[in-house]
């Protein structure tokens, strides 16, 4: 149930209500604390961790700058099986509410989302990406994925890590990009993702600024 007080009741500016109840919201842990300064991953010391360390030495420097707001716990691991694994697709509303507060902080002129597998997004009935940020910022679907190259999410860090490049500029999109580009992504694990997203939009857009931002990481 919501929670009602004197304000809210006569303000003539109506809250929406939060899709969570606040004992499911205490189980997702916010990223607030010591977090690596490319990734935003959280740990102990304030310093590039060991993957964005392995990018840097990858990229000659050019590392990636990932925006994250909350950390990839139990809480969230349940939450992205039942949405994507199990197509529970009402989950996109929550995935939005998460993502919303430190998204619509960050002011870029292009919002890419990274896009699925058509393969699963034949079989969910939608794209798992576009749907949770299609109500919170203007899309550019500038990506598209190729069909049979497999989920990250089956995959572990060695495979991910040697997994290649399964992404292609859509056709349909037309035009030229210019300024600053931000991926959309629902969990960073090693990145490896993300930086195929980014390399694939710099060979035909090389001038561009690209960060990203994950709902975790």
């Amino acid at each position: 149930m919501p929670k009602i007080d004197f304000l809210a009741l006569f303000s003539p500016k109506k809250e929406k209500n939060s899709t969570m109840c606040p004992a499911c919201w205490q189980k997702f842990h916010r990223l607030t604390g010591t977090r690596c300064p490319q990734c935003g991953r959280e740990q102990e010391k304030s310093e590039i961790c060991q993957d964005c360390q392995k990018w840097q030495r990858a990229y000659q420097g050019k590392i990636l700058l990932n925006h994250a707001a909350y950390d990839y716990n139990a809480a969230f691991h349940d939450l992205m099986v039942s949405y994507k694994r199990y197509g529970d697709y009402i989950l996109c509303q929550l995935l939005s509410e998460l993502a919303k507060e430190d998204l619509v902080k960050l002011q870029f002129d292009y919002y890419v989302p990274v896009p699925t597998n058509p393969d699963h997004q034949q079989k969910r009935g939608y794209d798992t990406i576009w749907e949770i940020f299609n109500p919170l910022v203007p899309l550019t679907p500038l990506l598209l994925k190729k069909a049979g190259s497999g989920a990250q999410g089956e995959k572990n860090k060695k495979a991910r890590m040697q997994a290649k490049q399964n992404f292609f500029l859509n056709p349909e999109f037309r035009g030229t990009i210019t300024g600053k580009i931000l991926l959309l992504d629902d969990i960073y694990t090693t990145g490896r993702t993300l930086y195929h997203a980014r390399d694939m939009i710099w060979t035909a857009f090389p001038e561009v600024e690209i960060e990203s931002f994950s709902i975790s990481r």
